[in-house]
């Protein structure tokens, strides 16, 4: 166990309430087996309180786990804990198998699988001032249940949250920065609650991206008593949008490295989401995509495939025949998110068994067939699309394709990037589309 895993099983123990910044200083230094003198001299405390802020540490893990937490224990404790709340809800979990797994995992799911140690870092993350979180992955690969999660944690912070779909624009906007820009800050001042005064801050001469960053910096910020979250979904629809996204991607940048040197850019903390970041060529020094903290999304394990099963109350005759059984969907599937969570489903229904789920995986009787059909009309009405991805799906390594291609075959969910290159998301993609893309 990390001390990343640590802080989150504190965070759950806690709940509703959390570590002070100094709590949580204390408990990493602790973890790292320094002593209470040693903490001190790291930091601007004397020995004596930092003494009395871990007694008042210790008492409150104690009365939360109901064994007693010392500084010398902490670790054993919480993994004892830990192993204890496991064993509990192997009882506690009900096979649930009316949700059907579509969209994000809700907030409530049971269903939802945890990517530690990377939440716990994007948790810690979103409590520094400016900071700035990059969620990316294939379609349908939790980011968006992954922001959900974030969002939840950042209410508890108290911070004041607007939440952007770039789904939700319309595409006349998307083709004039200034329009874009006015209407960016007309939507965070609704959100926020506010009276909008975009004109007293917006000069023609000066131009959308500094009349923009005017009205954050002078008007909006101020006026707000929290932090300030902004987090962005589905990013990557801007880039088909050249002018704009060419404009307001380094903006974001811009922000960011002001919050290094004002203190009101302090306020601000972003979350974008996107599938990738290739389509618009940016300047490094430009780029929002290589600063701040990267959250590159992996696929599921087969421990946590294992997890999920159990969740969904699905049995197996053996060991040996789950070990087995597991591997071969993780196979199929690359442990895409959305692809094992409908397998589980469909086989905690009893509409199919395994054997024949993973025999027609790739055929028109199998469970994905729709999915598949889905994304198989797609690529055959954009001719250009499908003769992509089929010479993709043709060779057994990563390859280069022109980058528009590689964004829509992306946003589509059907390849992932390694660099400047892409391969299927998954081998169930590359056998259903080899033998359809004639």
């Amino acid at each position: 166990m990390v001390v990343e895993e640590a802080l989150v099983i504190v965070d759950k123990l806690l709940s509703p309430n959390h570590l002070s910044s100094v709590q949580e200083m204390i408990l990493r230094k602790c973890w790292e087996g320094r002593t209470y003198d040693e903490i001190a001299v790291s930091s601007r405390y004397t020995p004596d309180y930092i003494r009395v802020a871990g007694s008042q540490l210790w008492q409150m893990l104690s009365e939360a786990t109901g064994a007693k937490v010392t500084k010398h224990n902490l670790r054993s404790s919480l993994i004892r804990w830990q192993h204890n709340q496991t064993q509990t809800l192997k009882h506690e979990f009900q096979p649930y198998t009316g949700e059907v797994p579509e969209g994000p995992v809700p907030l409530e799911s049971q269903f939802y699988i945890e990517r530690l140690p990377l939440e716990g870092r994007c948790r810690e993350e979103l409590a520094k001032p400016g900071s700035l979180i990059r969620i990316k992955a294939p379609g349908q690969w939790g980011k968006t249940s992954m922001m959900m999660r974030l969002l939840t944690h950042a209410k508890s912070l108290d911070y004041q949250i607007v939440r952007l779909n770039f789904q939700q624009i319309d595409w006349t906007l998307l083709s004039d920065l200034n329009r874009f820009m006015r209407w960016f800050c007309v939507y965070l001042t609704q959100q926020l609650q506010l009276e909008t005064k975009l004109d007293d801050y917006w000069d023609a001469d000066l131009g959308s991206k500094v009349s923009c960053t005017n009205y954050l910096q002078y008007y909006l910020l101020p006026q707000l008593q929290s932090n300030f979250l902004l987090a962005i979904d589905e990013m990557h629809r801007i880039f088909e949008a050249s002018a704009v996204a060419r404009d307001f991607l380094p903006l974001l940048r811009f922000w960011y490295e002001e919050a290094k040197q004002q203190e009101i850019w302090k306020k601000l903390r972003i979350i974008v989401a996107y599938s990738t970041e290739t389509f618009i060529p940016l300047n490094l020094n430009q780029s929002p995509f290589n600063v701040g903290l990267p959250a590159i999304l992996p696929e599921f394990s087969l421990e946590q495939i294992a997890e999920l099963a159990r969740r969904y109350g699905i049995e197996w005759m053996s060991n040996e025949t789950k070990t087995k059984d597991l591997t071969a969907l993780q196979n199929i599937t690359q442990g895409h998110p959305y692809l094992v969570r409908l397998a589980l489903y469909k086989l905690a229904q009893k509409e199919v068994s395994f054997g024949r789920l993973i025999q027609e995986a790739t055929t028109e009787a199998g469970i994905y067939s729709d999915y598949l059909r889905s994304r198989l009309i797609i690529l055959q009405t954009q001719p250009e699309l499908g003769q992509a991805f089929k010479k993709i799906a043709a060779i057994d390594h990563p390859t280069t394709i022109e980058p528009l291609l590689a964004y829509k075959l992306s946003s589509l969910g059907l390849v992932k990037h390694l660099g400047n290159e892409v391969l299927p998301s998954c081998e169930l993609y590359r056998f259903y589309f080899r033998d359809r893309l004639r």
